[in-house]
């Protein structure tokens, strides 16, 4: 039997036209579950894992592939979440499927899975990243115990996959959002600035504005939102994390 016919993903959602997860236009697979609570989640009902939806990695690539068309300057595929490394094989699947396309492959992810001490996980992630054309990684606190506050997890191993991602050569975007009063201290953006520029693959660093928009999600799945009431950062206030994180010195860098 094969690798193929062995491994079954789980689906939350799909956007067939996305332009934000990745660079050109995208066929984004958002996959369920994630171990992460993060205070400004605007994605919690794809913490479940609710195993329906199920694909085969076929059948999950040949629905992406009806918008290869659409697939200019480097458009392609992003599988995301939830966190889509808790569906590793399944990825890992999907994505050589797609490269033997020859299609750009992108994996958004919060890293929180990643099993440094674990030699077959491990193993596995080497597959995954053969096939993969660029990370895109949230960084969201560089601090451990800030980290483990917002999130309910520490962020010793995320950091690690960020440098193990750099040491093999793929590609990195960085993604940090900015929560006023919680992740937007200047003294934490310059850390995360260093830490960052020890990454010699960051093609792309992103200050995510912090919004509300997913609000109500959490009112609809009864979940209490422990933001409530913080407000979005102001122009000012992303520029000036811009200016802290160097976003402009990045070949990739987001155009004002």
């Amino acid at each position: 039997m094969s690798q193929e016919n062995q491994t079954v993903g789980y689906v939350h959602s799909v956007e067939t036209f996305g332009l934000v997860d990745g660079p050109g236009v995208r066929y984004v697979l958002f996959l369920q579950g994630c171990a992460m609570r993060c205070q400004y989640c605007h994605n919690p009902e794809t913490w479940a894992f609710t195993r329906d939806r199920a694909q085969t990695p076929q059948q999950a690539f040949a629905a992406a592939y009806r918008y290869h068309n659409y697939w200019k300057n480097n458009g392609g595929l992003t599988i995301s979440g939830g966190e889509p490394l808790l569906q590793l094989d399944f990825v890992s699947e999907v994505f050589r499927l797609a490269r033997a396309k020859g299609v750009h492959t992108a994996l958004d992810t919060s890293g929180q899975p990643f099993a440094p001490e674990d030699a077959a996980w491990m193993a596995r992630f080497d597959e995954l990243l053969a096939h993969t054309s660029l990370v895109i990684l949230d960084l969201k606190e560089i601090d451990g115990a800030r980290h483990e506050t917002l999130t309910g997890h520490g962020n010793a191993n995320i950091l690690a996959m960020a440098r193990y991602v750099a040491e093999k050569g793929v590609p990195l975007w960085v993604r940090h959002v900015l929560v006023p009063g919680l992740t937007d201290d200047p003294a934490g953006l310059r850390q995360l600035d260093a830490f960052i520029r020890t990454l010699p693959t960051v093609r792309r660093v992103e200050v995510l504005p912090y919004h509300t928009l997913g609000l109500f999600k959490w009112k609809n799945l009864g979940i209490p939102y422990p933001l409530d009431g913080v407000r979005t950062p102001t122009g000012e206030e992303v520029q000036q994390a811009e200016e802290l994180l160097h976003v402009q010195e990045y070949p990739d860098a987001p155009k004002r």
